[in-house]
Protein backbone atom coordinates (compact mmCIF):
# COMPACT_ATOMS: atom_id res chain seq x y z
CA UNK A 1 0.00 0.00 0.00
CA UNK A 2 2.67 1.88 0.96
CA UNK A 3 3.94 1.94 -3.00
CA UNK A 4 0.33 2.72 -4.06
CA UNK A 5 -0.01 5.93 -2.24
CA UNK A 6 3.79 7.33 -3.15
CA UNK A 7 3.02 6.67 -7.08
CA UNK A 8 0.12 9.08 -6.24
CA UNK A 9 2.16 11.57 -4.75
CA UNK A 10 1.65 15.26 -6.35
CA UNK A 11 4.09 16.58 -8.41
CA UNK A 12 5.18 19.84 -6.07
CA UNK A 13 6.07 17.21 -3.43
CA UNK A 14 2.87 17.24 -1.42
CA UNK A 15 1.53 14.07 0.43
CA UNK A 16 -1.71 15.10 0.94
CA UNK A 17 -4.15 13.54 -1.60
CA UNK A 18 -7.34 15.51 -0.06
CA UNK A 19 -5.14 19.40 -1.05
CA UNK A 20 -5.89 19.71 -4.51
CA UNK A 21 -9.44 19.05 -3.79
CA UNK A 22 -10.01 21.13 -1.22
CA UNK A 23 -8.01 23.77 -2.63
CA UNK A 24 -9.61 23.24 -6.30
CA UNK A 25 -11.16 26.93 -6.17
CA UNK A 26 -8.04 29.50 -5.36
CA UNK A 27 -5.98 27.12 -7.33
CA UNK A 28 -7.87 27.50 -10.31
CA UNK A 29 -8.17 30.79 -9.76
CA UNK A 30 -5.01 31.25 -9.64
CA UNK A 31 -2.59 28.73 -10.88
CA UNK A 32 1.07 30.60 -10.43
CA UNK A 33 0.39 29.03 -6.64
CA UNK A 34 3.52 31.06 -5.79
CA UNK A 35 1.37 34.62 -6.01
CA UNK A 36 -0.82 35.82 -3.47
CA UNK A 37 -4.46 35.57 -4.24
CA UNK A 38 -5.93 39.37 -5.11
CA UNK A 39 -8.35 41.19 -2.72
CA UNK A 40 -10.99 40.22 -5.87
CA UNK A 41 -10.54 36.38 -5.78
CA UNK A 42 -10.33 36.76 -2.26
CA UNK A 43 -13.72 37.91 -2.64
CA UNK A 44 -15.38 35.84 -5.27
CA UNK A 45 -14.11 32.56 -2.98
CA UNK A 46 -15.53 34.08 0.39
CA UNK A 47 -18.59 34.54 -1.65
CA UNK A 48 -18.79 30.56 -2.88
CA UNK A 49 -17.48 29.44 0.29
CA UNK A 50 -20.99 31.12 1.76
CA UNK A 51 -23.30 29.82 -1.01
CA UNK A 52 -21.88 26.41 -0.51
CA UNK A 53 -22.69 27.24 2.88
CA UNK A 54 -26.11 28.03 2.46
CA UNK A 55 -26.77 25.11 0.39
CA UNK A 56 -25.57 22.77 3.04
CA UNK A 57 -27.58 24.42 5.39
CA UNK A 58 -30.41 24.01 3.36
CA UNK A 59 -30.22 20.20 2.88
CA UNK A 60 -29.82 19.96 6.43
CA UNK A 61 -33.05 21.78 6.85
CA UNK A 62 -34.91 19.82 4.71
CA UNK A 63 -33.33 16.80 5.64
CA UNK A 64 -34.69 17.42 8.94
CA UNK A 65 -38.43 18.48 8.21
CA UNK A 66 -38.24 15.03 5.86
CA UNK A 67 -38.21 13.52 9.07
CA UNK A 68 -40.33 15.54 11.07
CA UNK A 69 -43.10 14.96 8.58
CA UNK A 70 -42.07 11.43 8.08
CA UNK A 71 -42.51 10.76 12.08
CA UNK A 72 -45.80 12.66 12.33
CA UNK A 73 -47.54 10.70 9.40
CA UNK A 74 -46.05 7.42 10.92
CA UNK A 75 -47.11 8.44 14.52
CA UNK A 76 -50.29 10.68 13.42
CA UNK A 77 -48.95 13.13 15.81
CA UNK A 78 -49.68 10.81 18.89
CA UNK A 79 -47.43 9.87 22.08
CA UNK A 80 -44.99 6.99 21.17
CA UNK A 81 -46.53 5.10 24.18
CA UNK A 82 -49.74 2.65 23.36
CA UNK A 83 -51.98 4.01 26.21
CA UNK A 84 -50.94 7.82 26.31
CA UNK A 85 -51.99 7.76 22.45
CA UNK A 86 -54.86 6.49 23.11
CA UNK A 87 -56.09 9.38 26.09
CA UNK A 88 -54.69 11.89 23.31
CA UNK A 89 -57.29 10.66 20.75
CA UNK A 90 -60.36 10.01 23.17
CA UNK A 91 -59.82 13.48 24.66
CA UNK A 92 -60.95 14.43 21.55
CA UNK A 93 -63.20 11.92 20.27
CA UNK A 94 -64.29 10.39 23.34
CA UNK A 95 -66.24 6.73 23.30
CA UNK A 96 -69.67 6.20 22.70
CA UNK A 97 -71.19 3.05 23.89
CA UNK A 98 -74.09 1.29 22.01
CA UNK A 99 -75.48 -0.77 24.92
CA UNK A 100 -75.49 -0.03 28.53
CA UNK A 101 -77.78 -1.44 30.93
CA UNK A 102 -77.41 0.52 33.70
CA UNK A 103 -81.55 1.17 33.79
CA UNK A 104 -82.00 -2.71 34.50
CA UNK A 105 -79.48 -2.59 37.13
CA UNK A 106 -81.58 0.19 39.14
CA UNK A 107 -84.47 -1.95 38.42
CA UNK A 108 -83.20 -4.90 39.87
CA UNK A 109 -81.25 -3.16 42.75
CA UNK A 110 -82.79 -0.41 43.47
CA UNK A 111 -86.85 -0.79 42.44
CA UNK A 112 -86.30 2.35 40.31
CA UNK A 113 -85.47 5.00 42.97
CA UNK A 114 -83.24 7.24 41.85
CA UNK A 115 -83.18 8.92 45.15
CA UNK A 116 -81.49 5.79 47.18
CA UNK A 117 -77.96 5.87 45.00
CA UNK A 118 -75.92 8.31 43.75
CA UNK A 119 -74.27 7.97 40.90
CA UNK A 120 -71.63 9.92 42.35
CA UNK A 121 -70.00 7.31 44.18
CA UNK A 122 -69.13 3.93 43.71
CA UNK A 123 -71.71 1.58 41.87
CA UNK A 124 -72.25 -2.20 42.17
CA UNK A 125 -71.95 -2.57 38.81
CA UNK A 126 -69.76 -1.26 36.35
CA UNK A 127 -71.18 2.39 35.80
CA UNK A 128 -70.99 5.44 37.88
CA UNK A 129 -69.85 8.89 37.16
CA UNK A 130 -66.23 9.25 38.56
CA UNK A 131 -65.27 5.73 35.95
CA UNK A 132 -67.60 7.25 32.90
CA UNK A 133 -65.34 10.20 33.42
CA UNK A 134 -61.96 8.24 33.97
CA UNK A 135 -62.80 6.02 30.74
CA UNK A 136 -63.01 9.04 28.44
CA UNK A 137 -66.83 8.02 27.46
CA UNK A 138 -68.69 11.14 25.54
CA UNK A 139 -71.96 9.29 25.73
CA UNK A 140 -73.62 5.55 25.82
CA UNK A 141 -77.04 4.29 24.62
CA UNK A 142 -78.77 3.57 28.22
CA UNK A 143 -80.49 0.44 27.40
CA UNK A 144 -84.62 -0.17 28.28
CA UNK A 145 -84.85 -3.45 28.61
CA UNK A 146 -86.95 -5.94 29.61
CA UNK A 147 -87.11 -9.72 29.13
CA UNK A 148 -89.03 -12.11 26.74
CA UNK A 149 -90.96 -14.92 26.83
CA UNK A 150 -91.60 -17.06 23.71
CA UNK A 151 -94.96 -18.61 25.47
CA UNK A 152 -97.33 -19.30 22.51
CA UNK A 153 -97.03 -18.98 18.37
CA UNK A 154 -99.29 -16.42 18.03
CA UNK A 155 -97.48 -14.11 20.71
CA UNK A 156 -100.99 -12.97 22.40
CA UNK A 157 -100.22 -14.06 25.94
CA UNK A 158 -100.65 -10.67 27.62
CA UNK A 159 -97.90 -8.91 29.81
CA UNK A 160 -96.73 -6.21 31.50
CA UNK A 161 -93.68 -5.56 28.58
CA UNK A 162 -95.20 -2.33 27.54
CA UNK A 163 -95.48 -1.07 31.06
CA UNK A 164 -91.74 -1.98 32.22
CA UNK A 165 -90.41 -0.83 28.62
CA UNK A 166 -92.12 2.71 29.64
CA UNK A 167 -91.17 2.43 33.61
CA UNK A 168 -87.53 2.19 31.87
CA UNK A 169 -87.38 4.51 29.72
CA UNK A 170 -88.76 7.02 32.47
CA UNK A 171 -86.27 5.87 34.45
CA UNK A 172 -83.56 6.72 32.11
CA UNK A 173 -84.52 10.01 31.95
CA UNK A 174 -84.75 10.62 35.94
CA UNK A 175 -81.17 9.40 36.34
CA UNK A 176 -80.31 11.90 33.24
CA UNK A 177 -82.61 14.45 34.67
CA UNK A 178 -81.23 13.96 38.07
CA UNK A 179 -77.59 14.90 37.00
CA UNK A 180 -77.40 17.81 34.55
CA UNK A 181 -73.70 18.68 35.19
CA UNK A 182 -73.02 15.38 34.06
CA UNK A 183 -75.61 14.06 31.43
CA UNK A 184 -77.93 15.08 28.55
CA UNK A 185 -80.31 13.24 27.06
CA UNK A 186 -80.34 13.63 23.24
CA UNK A 187 -82.53 12.50 20.14
CA UNK A 188 -80.30 13.22 16.94
CA UNK A 189 -76.53 13.35 15.81
CA UNK A 190 -76.67 17.42 16.21
CA UNK A 191 -77.81 17.22 19.65
CA UNK A 192 -75.26 14.44 20.07
CA UNK A 193 -72.27 16.27 18.64
CA UNK A 194 -73.29 19.42 20.54
CA UNK A 195 -73.57 17.58 23.80
CA UNK A 196 -70.23 16.17 24.01
CA UNK A 197 -68.86 19.63 23.01
CA UNK A 198 -70.06 21.13 25.84
CA UNK A 199 -68.24 18.09 28.22
CA UNK A 200 -71.37 16.75 29.09
CA UNK A 201 -72.32 12.32 28.41
CA UNK A 202 -74.69 12.52 25.71
CA UNK A 203 -77.42 10.21 26.25
CA UNK A 204 -79.39 8.19 24.21
CA UNK A 205 -82.43 5.50 24.76
CA UNK A 206 -82.61 1.94 22.80
CA UNK A 207 -85.32 -0.60 23.52
CA UNK A 208 -83.76 -4.28 23.37
CA UNK A 209 -86.18 -6.47 21.53
CA UNK A 210 -89.54 -5.70 19.50
CA UNK A 211 -91.50 -7.63 22.19
CA UNK A 212 -91.20 -4.70 24.14
CA UNK A 213 -93.58 -3.18 21.33
CA UNK A 214 -96.92 -5.16 22.62
CA UNK A 215 -97.16 -6.08 18.88
CA UNK A 216 -97.87 -2.45 17.98
CA UNK A 217 -96.25 -0.05 15.89
CA UNK A 218 -98.21 2.81 17.29
CA UNK A 219 -96.12 1.40 20.77
CA UNK A 220 -93.21 2.28 18.52
CA UNK A 221 -94.19 5.42 17.67
CA UNK A 222 -95.19 6.71 21.64
CA UNK A 223 -91.96 5.26 22.20
CA UNK A 224 -90.15 7.64 19.25
CA UNK A 225 -92.09 10.83 21.02
CA UNK A 226 -90.16 9.81 24.37
CA UNK A 227 -86.40 9.69 22.89
CA UNK A 228 -86.03 6.29 21.64
CA UNK A 229 -83.24 6.10 18.97
CA UNK A 230 -82.69 2.65 18.34
CA UNK A 231 -84.82 -0.59 17.92
CA UNK A 232 -83.56 -4.23 18.73
CA UNK A 233 -85.81 -6.23 16.39
CA UNK A 234 -85.38 -8.93 18.67
CA UNK A 235 -83.98 -10.43 22.11
CA UNK A 236 -82.98 -14.09 23.01
CA UNK A 237 -86.55 -15.25 21.62
CA UNK A 238 -88.91 -14.69 18.58
CA UNK A 239 -92.00 -11.56 18.68
CA UNK A 240 -94.04 -11.02 16.36
CA UNK A 241 -92.01 -9.44 13.93
CA UNK A 242 -89.11 -11.49 13.67
CA UNK A 243 -86.78 -14.44 14.83
CA UNK A 244 -84.09 -14.05 17.40
CA UNK A 245 -81.12 -16.14 16.88
CA UNK A 246 -81.18 -17.18 20.58
CA UNK A 247 -78.80 -16.80 22.97
CA UNK A 248 -75.30 -19.28 22.44
CA UNK A 249 -77.44 -21.90 20.53
CA UNK A 250 -79.36 -21.32 17.43
CA UNK A 251 -83.33 -21.20 17.41
CA UNK A 252 -85.13 -22.76 15.51
CA UNK A 253 -87.11 -20.29 13.03
CA UNK A 254 -90.51 -19.36 13.40
CA UNK A 255 -91.09 -16.98 10.30
CA UNK A 256 -87.82 -17.49 8.41
CA UNK A 257 -86.12 -13.82 9.05
CA UNK A 258 -88.82 -11.23 9.22
CA UNK A 259 -92.83 -11.80 9.19
CA UNK A 260 -95.07 -9.57 6.96
CA UNK A 261 -94.95 -7.43 10.21
CA UNK A 262 -91.77 -6.97 10.60
CA UNK A 263 -91.06 -5.95 7.28
CA UNK A 264 -93.43 -3.20 7.80
CA UNK A 265 -92.00 -2.21 10.98
CA UNK A 266 -88.77 -1.87 9.09
CA UNK A 267 -90.28 1.19 7.00
CA UNK A 268 -92.05 2.59 9.93
CA UNK A 269 -88.43 2.62 11.90
CA UNK A 270 -87.34 4.04 8.50
CA UNK A 271 -89.65 6.74 8.48
CA UNK A 272 -89.44 7.70 12.19
CA UNK A 273 -85.71 8.00 11.92
CA UNK A 274 -85.17 4.90 14.55
CA UNK A 275 -82.18 3.09 13.99
CA UNK A 276 -82.70 -0.66 13.35
CA UNK A 277 -80.83 -2.76 15.74
CA UNK A 278 -79.73 -6.46 14.51
CA UNK A 279 -78.20 -7.61 18.04
CA UNK A 280 -80.11 -10.68 18.83
CA UNK A 281 -81.70 -11.20 15.95
CA UNK A 282 -81.27 -14.75 13.28
CA UNK A 283 -79.18 -14.60 10.05
CA UNK A 284 -81.70 -14.25 7.93
CA UNK A 285 -83.36 -11.99 9.89
CA UNK A 286 -80.24 -9.85 9.63
CA UNK A 287 -79.87 -10.45 6.04
CA UNK A 288 -83.56 -9.32 5.00
CA UNK A 289 -83.84 -5.99 7.47
CA UNK A 290 -80.33 -5.24 5.59
CA UNK A 291 -81.89 -5.61 2.55
CA UNK A 292 -85.40 -4.15 3.32
CA UNK A 293 -83.97 -0.63 5.23
CA UNK A 294 -83.48 2.39 3.57
CA UNK A 295 -81.08 3.50 5.99
CA UNK A 296 -77.73 2.70 7.85
CA UNK A 297 -77.87 -0.33 10.33
CA UNK A 298 -76.52 -1.38 13.59
CA UNK A 299 -75.66 -3.71 15.84
CA UNK A 300 -75.73 -2.33 19.08
CA UNK A 301 -73.69 -4.99 20.91
CA UNK A 302 -72.57 -7.91 18.87
CA UNK A 303 -69.27 -9.68 18.19
CA UNK A 304 -67.84 -11.82 15.27
CA UNK A 305 -68.54 -15.35 14.91
CA UNK A 306 -65.35 -16.49 12.88
CA UNK A 307 -63.80 -15.27 15.86
CA UNK A 308 -65.79 -17.15 18.55
CA UNK A 309 -68.55 -19.53 17.17
CA UNK A 310 -71.78 -18.51 18.79
CA UNK A 311 -75.10 -17.65 17.50
CA UNK A 312 -75.43 -14.30 19.35
CA UNK A 313 -72.43 -13.09 17.24
CA UNK A 314 -72.14 -12.02 12.93
CA UNK A 315 -71.41 -14.32 10.32
CA UNK A 316 -69.07 -13.08 7.81
CA UNK A 317 -71.51 -13.40 4.96
CA UNK A 318 -73.62 -11.15 7.10
CA UNK A 319 -70.99 -8.81 7.66
CA UNK A 320 -69.46 -8.45 3.94
CA UNK A 321 -73.05 -7.25 3.28
CA UNK A 322 -72.11 -3.93 5.23
CA UNK A 323 -69.88 -1.58 3.56
CA UNK A 324 -70.03 1.45 1.03
CA UNK A 325 -69.35 -0.31 -2.27
CA UNK A 326 -72.45 -1.35 -4.86
CA UNK A 327 -74.44 -3.68 -2.78
CA UNK A 328 -73.93 -3.16 0.40
CA UNK A 329 -75.49 -1.28 3.35
CA UNK A 330 -73.73 1.24 5.92
CA UNK A 331 -74.02 0.01 9.05
CA UNK A 332 -71.94 -0.25 12.11
CA UNK A 333 -71.16 -3.18 14.09
CA UNK A 334 -70.53 -2.12 18.19
CA UNK A 335 -68.31 -5.15 19.76
CA UNK A 336 -70.00 -6.61 22.74
CA UNK A 337 -67.72 -7.52 26.20
CA UNK A 338 -69.55 -10.75 27.32
CA UNK A 339 -67.35 -13.07 27.81
CA UNK A 340 -69.27 -15.48 26.86
CA UNK A 341 -69.61 -13.95 23.26
CA UNK A 342 -65.94 -13.34 22.99
CA UNK A 343 -63.58 -16.26 23.80
CA UNK A 344 -64.09 -19.48 25.87
CA UNK A 345 -64.37 -19.47 29.42
CA UNK A 346 -61.82 -17.89 31.44
CA UNK A 347 -59.97 -17.01 28.00
CA UNK A 348 -61.93 -13.41 27.16
CA UNK A 349 -59.67 -10.64 27.56
CA UNK A 350 -58.83 -7.14 26.21
CA UNK A 351 -57.10 -8.68 23.54
CA UNK A 352 -59.15 -10.86 22.72
CA UNK A 353 -61.89 -8.39 22.60
CA UNK A 354 -59.38 -6.51 20.39
CA UNK A 355 -59.46 -9.42 17.98
CA UNK A 356 -63.20 -9.51 17.18
CA UNK A 357 -63.10 -5.58 16.36
CA UNK A 358 -60.12 -6.38 14.19
CA UNK A 359 -62.18 -8.85 12.56
CA UNK A 360 -64.98 -7.00 12.06
CA UNK A 361 -62.72 -3.85 10.48
CA UNK A 362 -60.59 -6.60 8.30
CA UNK A 363 -64.53 -7.56 6.70
CA UNK A 364 -65.88 -4.43 6.66
CA UNK A 365 -63.78 -1.43 6.59
CA UNK A 366 -62.88 0.25 9.90
CA UNK A 367 -65.67 2.89 9.36
CA UNK A 368 -67.56 -0.20 10.33
CA UNK A 369 -67.22 -1.09 13.71
CA UNK A 370 -68.09 0.92 17.59
CA UNK A 371 -67.88 -0.48 20.89
CA UNK A 372 -71.26 -1.59 22.49
CA UNK A 373 -70.01 -3.16 25.67
CA UNK A 374 -72.86 -4.43 27.26
CA UNK A 375 -71.76 -3.15 30.89
CA UNK A 376 -73.95 -3.82 33.86
CA UNK A 377 -76.37 -6.32 31.74
CA UNK A 378 -73.40 -8.51 32.01
CA UNK A 379 -72.58 -11.18 34.83
CA UNK A 380 -68.67 -11.20 34.21
CA UNK A 381 -66.20 -9.14 32.37
CA UNK A 382 -63.09 -9.22 30.45
CA UNK A 383 -59.52 -9.31 31.62
CA UNK A 384 -58.17 -5.70 31.34
CA UNK A 385 -61.73 -4.14 30.63
CA UNK A 386 -63.23 -4.19 34.47
CA UNK A 387 -65.74 -1.53 33.66
CA UNK A 388 -66.53 1.75 31.94
CA UNK A 389 -62.70 3.12 33.18
CA UNK A 390 -61.17 0.48 30.99
CA UNK A 391 -61.87 1.67 27.40
CA UNK A 392 -58.64 3.18 26.94
CA UNK A 393 -56.96 -0.24 27.57
CA UNK A 394 -58.66 -1.42 24.87
CA UNK A 395 -57.70 1.47 22.28
CA UNK A 396 -53.87 1.28 23.46
CA UNK A 397 -54.22 -2.63 22.53
CA UNK A 398 -55.60 -1.39 19.14
CA UNK A 399 -52.96 1.22 18.48
CA UNK A 400 -50.16 -1.05 19.50
CA UNK A 401 -51.62 -2.70 16.58
CA UNK A 402 -50.84 -0.14 14.00
CA UNK A 403 -54.49 1.67 14.25
CA UNK A 404 -54.40 5.57 13.35
CA UNK A 405 -55.80 8.32 15.73
CA UNK A 406 -58.67 8.56 12.58
CA UNK A 407 -59.37 4.75 13.03
CA UNK A 408 -59.41 4.90 16.44
CA UNK A 409 -62.08 8.05 16.45
CA UNK A 410 -64.41 6.60 14.51
CA UNK A 411 -64.36 3.59 16.30
CA UNK A 412 -65.14 5.45 19.72
CA UNK A 413 -67.93 7.71 18.10
CA UNK A 414 -67.53 9.57 14.53
CA UNK A 415 -68.59 6.48 13.20
CA UNK A 416 -71.67 6.34 14.96
CA UNK A 417 -72.22 9.89 13.79
CA UNK A 418 -72.56 8.79 10.13
CA UNK A 419 -74.65 6.27 10.46
CA UNK A 420 -77.15 8.49 12.62
CA UNK A 421 -76.85 11.38 10.16
CA UNK A 422 -78.08 8.45 7.28
CA UNK A 423 -80.85 7.21 9.47
CA UNK A 424 -82.10 10.45 9.97
CA UNK A 425 -81.75 11.90 6.11
CA UNK A 426 -83.89 8.61 5.44
CA UNK A 427 -86.30 10.30 7.72
CA UNK A 428 -86.54 13.60 6.20
CA UNK A 429 -86.59 12.84 2.82
CA UNK A 430 -89.57 10.50 4.26
CA UNK A 431 -91.27 13.70 5.93
CA UNK A 432 -90.83 15.79 2.36
CA UNK A 433 -92.44 12.54 0.75
CA UNK A 434 -95.23 12.98 2.94
CA UNK A 435 -94.56 8.87 3.73
CA UNK A 436 -97.71 8.49 6.38
CA UNK A 437 -97.86 6.64 8.90
CA UNK A 438 -97.95 2.37 8.93
CA UNK A 439 -101.72 1.50 9.85
CA UNK A 440 -101.25 -1.95 10.02
CA UNK A 441 -102.30 -4.17 12.66
CA UNK A 442 -101.02 -7.65 13.87
CA UNK A 443 -103.59 -10.34 11.91
CA UNK A 444 -103.89 -12.05 15.02
CA UNK A 445 -105.46 -9.82 16.83
CA UNK A 446 -108.97 -10.14 17.94
CA UNK A 447 -108.66 -7.13 20.05
CA UNK A 448 -109.61 -4.46 17.62
CA UNK A 449 -110.56 -4.22 13.89
CA UNK A 450 -114.85 -4.77 12.63
CA UNK A 451 -116.90 -6.79 15.45
CA UNK A 452 -113.57 -6.81 17.36
CA UNK A 453 -113.35 -10.23 15.87
CA UNK A 454 -111.38 -12.04 12.64
CA UNK A 455 -108.12 -11.35 10.94
CA UNK A 456 -107.49 -7.59 10.56
CA UNK A 457 -105.55 -6.18 7.96
CA UNK A 458 -103.26 -3.11 7.63
CA UNK A 459 -105.96 -1.73 4.83
CA UNK A 460 -109.00 -1.94 6.81
CA UNK A 461 -111.21 -0.49 3.54
CA UNK A 462 -110.88 -4.36 2.25
CA UNK A 463 -113.63 -5.34 5.09
CA UNK A 464 -115.66 -2.04 4.39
Amino acid sequence: MGQFFSSRRSTNGSANERGPLLGSSSQAANPNRGDPPTQKQLEEHAKHERVRAGIGAAIVAIFILAVVLVSYFVSDGLPGDPLEAALVVLGRAPVIDGHIDLPILVRGIYSNNVSSFDLNYPMPGHVDIPRLREGRVGGFFWSAYVGCTDDRPDFLKPTNQVRDTLEQIDLARQIIAHYPETFQLVTNVDELQAAIRDGKIASLIGIEGAHQLGNSLGVLRTYKELGVKYLTLTHTCHNAFADSCGYLEWMPPRHGGLSHLGETLIKELNRLGILVDLSHTSDSTARQAIQLSEAPVIWSHSSARAVWNVARNVPDDVLKLIGEKKGQKDGLIMVNFAPQFVAAEGFANVQRVADHIDHIANVTGKRHVGIGSDFDGIASVPRGLEDVSKYPQLFAELRSRGWSRFDLAGLAGTNLFRVMQGAEDVAREKQRDNVIPAWDIYRKRRDIGPGKSGDVVGDLTDEL
